[in-house]
C-alpha cells in the first residue's frame, strides 16, 4: 500500500475520528491539561487531526528524464519504462543503474512527480558517483510470475538489462530500489538471482511471516541491503520480523519515526541511493 491506498483509508473516517478525537481531547485537557493531553495521543491519532506536510523534494536541477513504452515478452504486454540521468551528465552513457520497483499505487508515470530525477542529481551532489535511475511498470502482481504467464520479475531479471545497454547504460553494474510492494520485489529479485544486482534497498517491504521472502531468507546472506521502514507503518512489526530472520544483519536496517507514506520514503530517499551508489563504481 503506497501514500494514495493510506490517505484514502484514512479520509473515509477522518471526519468521525476528529470529531471523536477532538471531543476526547478537550475531555482530557480538562482531567490534566491541554498542553499535557497532546503528548499522550499516539501517534497515529496524531496523523490523523493533523495533515501530513508536503512530501521533501531537493531544489536540485533535473537531468534528462525519459518515459516511453516498450514492449515485454515476459509480460506480453507493453509496459511505461522510466529513465532518469543526473544533471549534468548528458544522456547518461556508460553510467550504472538504480533499478526501481514500485509500489502497488504507483507506475513509472508518476516518477518524475515523485522528483525521482531531482533526488537523483541531489544525491550526486552530494558526493555519490553518479548514476541513473530505471524503472518499469510490474502491475500490481507483487513482482510474482503469475500463473496467466504473466512474469514482472523475469521482466526484471531478463529484459531490464538489455533495455539498459540499448540505451547506452552501463547495464552490468546493477543495484535495487523499491518501496511498500516494491521493497517485497527487490527481495525477491535478489533470492531468485543473488548476483543480478551489486546492493539493494528497501523502503517498507510489503513483507509477511510465511511468505516466499521469508521462507527464501537465506539466499540473501551476501547481499549488501539497506532496510528502511517507519514506526508507525502498518507493516513495521512484520519487517522487523523479517529482518530477524536474516541470515546476516543488513548494513543498514533504519526504523524511525513515519508511516506508509511518500512523506517518510522521500526523507529517505537521498540515503539509500547515496548507500546503493557506492556499491556500482
Amino acid at each position: 500500500m503506497d501514500t494514495e491506498s493510506e490517505e484514502a483509508q484514512a479520509s473515509s473516517s477522518l471526519l468521525s475520528r476528529r470529531s471523536l478525537i477532538i471531543g476526547g481531547g478537550a475531555a482530557l485537557g480538562v482531567a490534566v491539561g491541554g498542553a499535557v493531553a497532546w503528548p499522550l495521543l499516539p501517534g497515529r491519532v496524531k496523523r490523523l487531526v493533523t495533515p501530513d506536510p508536503d512530501p521533501f523534494i531537493p531544489d536540485a536541477a533535473q537531468g534528462q528524464v525519459t518515459l516511453e513504452t516498450v514492449y515485454s515478452k515476459e509480460r506480453g504486454a507493453e509496459v511505461e519504462l522510466f529513465t532518469a540521468v543526473p544533471a549534468g551528465y548528458g544522456d547518461g552513457k556508460g553510467l550504472p543503474v538504480v533499478v526501481v520497483l514500485h509500489g502497488a499505487t504507483a507506475t513509472p508515470a508518476r516518477y518524475e512527480e515523485f522528483g525521482l530525477g531531482r533526488f537523483l542529481t541531489a544525491t550526486v551532489e552530494a558526493g555519490a558517483e553518479p548514476f541513473v535511475l530505471a524503472g518499469a511498470e510490474g502491475g500490481v502482481l507483487r513482482w510474482e510470475p503469475q500463473p496467466s504467464g504473466d512474469n514482472p520479475q523475469a521482466m526484471v531479471l531478463n529484459e531490464m538489462p538489455e533495455w539498459l545497454a540499448d540505451r547506452g547504460f552501463d547495464a552490468d553494474r546493477r543495484a535495487l530500489w523499491g518501496w511498500s510492494m516494491g521493497g517485497y520485489g527487490v527481495l525477491r529479485v535478489d533470492e531468485v538471482d543473488p548476483q543480478w544486482s551489486r546492493a539493494t534497498a528497501a523502503f517498507s517491504p510489503a513483507v509477511n511471516a510465511g511468505d516466499q521472502a521469508f521462507t527464501e531468507a537465506d539466499a540473501l546472506a551476501t547481499q549488501p541491503l539497506g532496510i528502511w521502514c517507519g514506526t508507525d507503518d502498518g507493516l513495521y512489526d512484520n519487517v522487523q520480523e523479517f529482518v530477524d530472520v536474516l541470515p546476516v544483519e543488513p548494513e543498514i536496517a533504519s526504523f524511525s519515526d513515519g508511516g506508509h507514506t511518500r512523506v517518510y520514503w522521500n526523507e529517505q530517499t537521498i540515503p539509500a541511493l547515496t548507500f546503493l551508489a557506492s556499491y556500482l563504481t
